[in-house]
């Protein structure tokens, strides 16, 4: 019998992660308890926390398919998993049989055949990461490490990481995400996970060009005019601003997006006086945000840098922590 989840095994446990959508505040909750157990820290700085090396994947091997550059996401899981003690395997994608006319799901099957326990994705096309957990062997596991415009859920578990461990509980915030709501999967996978953790006022701010239809639906106030969405903000996410987004007419041009969008200390001054400002990287400074603001006191962007180390080595215990299941008691993918 098909699962309704593909993430989850018959007993409700993590075997995938593929997207936050469906899954619940508890689950959600149990990945953050485990990232902040790998951390330690000795003067309450968080960028300074050092993150302990254990034994719990050794004997595991991890494959890193990475069909979209990214060497912020990828160092990240890189890390995470040899600190895990984990086998780790990158596939170079540019001169992979995939190249020369292997189909996808023939290199699985090679990778497959070599004893791997682990794939992190990250691909151009939504729902590739998807595809790829449908068709591998009962015992490997497929986490989503970005795909297309669909799903970033590690960095969205950073993201509520590194806000939790600053603000405490979610319920009395208000949070802002601030640009190209309709093609990032980082605002879907940030508006997913705040809403199922009860997020009290949940925004996006964006130009209508960039918001997308029925977006309230989603549990999230829709704003045009920063001023209006960073009122009394107890944290702001900016969101990178693609290049093409320029090119295909959907904004006038860097500097007019600047002036309207961009994060400035001006701007900011509506919001709490504590407010934390946040950004998934890299940064397109004078773009998205002035090098005042993502420098200055107020920011966290390093810190999620480093804490998705821990959430990253969080959400690889959990999957792969599973007893092994033979395809009978697993059921068809």
């Amino acid at each position: 019998m098909r699962r309704r989840n593909l993430q989850l095994d018959e007993q409700g446990r993590l075997r995938h992660l593929l997207t936050i959508e469906g899954l619940k505040r508890q689950q959600i909750v149990d990945i953050l308890d485990t990232a902040e157990s790998f951390i330690t820290s000795s003067d309450q700085q968080v960028r300074n926390a050092q993150v302990r090396k254990v034994p719990l994947l050794r004997g595991k091997t991890i494959v890193n398919l990475f069909f979209e550059a990214s060497t912020r996401t990828l160092t990240t899981f890189e890390l995470a998993a040899k600190r895990l003690s984990a086998d780790v395997l990158k596939i170079n994608i540019n001169t992979s049989a995939t190249v020369k006319g292997e189909s996808l799901l023939d290199m699985l099957q090679n990778l497959e055949a070599m004893q791997c326990d682990m794939f992190v994705v990250r691909h151009s096309d939504s729902g590739a990461a998807h595809l790829i957990a449908q068709h591998v062997a009962p015992h490997i596991s497929v986490i989503n490490a970005g795909d297309g415009q669909h799903a970033h859920p590690t960095q969205a578990l950073l993201d509520i990481f590194t806000i939790r461990r600053h603000k405490g509980e979610f319920a009395p915030l208000t949070v802002a995400i601030v640009g190209d709501i309709m093609h990032s999967r980082v605002a879907r996978s940030q508006i997913h996970a705040l809403t199922t953790l009860g997020i009290s006022d949940l925004r996006v701010i964006a130009p209508k060009t960039l918001i997308p239809s029925q977006v309230e639906g989603l549990g999230v106030h829709v704003y045009h005019d920063m001023k209006e969405g960073l009122h009394n903000a107890d944290v702001v996410i900016m969101l990178r601003l693609q290049k093409e987004r320029m090119q295909g007419a959907l904004l006038p041009s860097e500097q007019e997006y600047f002036q309207d969008y961009g994060l400035t200390e001006k701007k900011l001054a509506v919001a709490k006086t504590d407010v934390m400002v946040m950004h998934p990287g890299p940064i397109n400074r004078g773009v998205e945000i002035d090098s005042e603001v993502a420098d200055g006191p107020r920011s966290v962007i390093l810190e999620q840098v480093s804490n998705g180390i821990a959430v990253r080595m969080a959400v690889m215990s959990m999957v792969l922590g599973r007893p092994p299941m033979d395809k009978e008691s697993e059921g068809a993918p």
